[in-house]
């Protein structure tokens, strides 16, 4: 069995992968962004990884993963989302603490104990956040979603994924009841003030802009014409 890959090249995967970085070139600017480090580091780490094959670069334009290193960073995503799904379900932690924990775990739990896992889980396809989980053959089901704050009056949206790296704003989302799988009913925009005035469990809400950042669903007419919209 080839050795793990080291915590750091894991984590500059998982980050390229985050910004699309299995499909188009990312710029250091936004790994740096993302990683929390300063452009030189990227740029000494981007080097490494392309010497490697894990992605190809081009200095001044940005980095793309290679087929492997998109196979070794979904590895990274799957176990991350399956321990947050573990530590929400079977631990009883709550979804706006599990990120900074699995962010731990990712590096320390074998695939054999990954497989226990997802087994005892039932094979999950999403986190508690709505995110899907990469299969163990590194497949990730696609699906175009949509801003909460891009929908317009008159939409009913089902939100399927809430971003998990801010956890203040996930315990405002949970309290709000807007969660993966709710039912929201967009009744009217403000542009001149920026609010948003939607419907929630019988709950009438009003929210700006920056209220919905991170909230991402698709209409309910979009989801009726699938059998399973996951």
């Amino acid at each position: 069995m080839p050795a793990r890959l080291s915590e750091a090249v894991q984590d500059y995967l998982k980050a390229i992968h985050s910004l699309g970085g299995a499909d188009h070139l990312v710029t250091p600017a936004e790994i740096a962004g993302v990683m929390a480090v300063k452009a030189p580091s990227v740029t000494a780490m981007l080097k490494r990884l392309a010497e490697a094959k894990w992605i190809e670069y081009t200095p001044g334009d940005g980095a793309k993963l290679t087929p492997s290193g998109v196979t070794e960073a979904r590895q990274v995503v799957r176990r991350h989302r399956l321990i947050e799904l573990f530590l929400t379900q079977v631990l009883g932690l709550d979804w706006s603490e599990v990120d900074a924990e699995a962010e731990a775990l990712e590096h320390a739990i074998s695939p054999r104990l990954e497989q226990a896992i997802a087994d005892y889980l039932g094979q999950p396809l999403e986190d508690p956040h709505g995110h899907p989980i990469p299969t163990s053959d590194g497949e990730l089901h696609r699906r175009t979603l949509h801003r909460l704050n891009e929908f317009q009056g008159g939409d009913s949206v089902i939100v399927r994924e809430a971003q998990d790296d801010n956890s203040d704003r996930l315990r405002h989302w949970q309290n709000l009841g807007l969660k993966p799988g709710a039912i929201v009913r967009i009744l009217s925009y403000q542009p001149l003030d920026d609010v948003f005035e939607l419907t929630v469990g019988g709950r009438v809400l009003r929210l700006g802009s920056e209220g919905l950042v991170g909230l991402r669903g698709e209409r309910i007419e979009e989801v009726s014409t699938r059998s399973r919209p996951d």
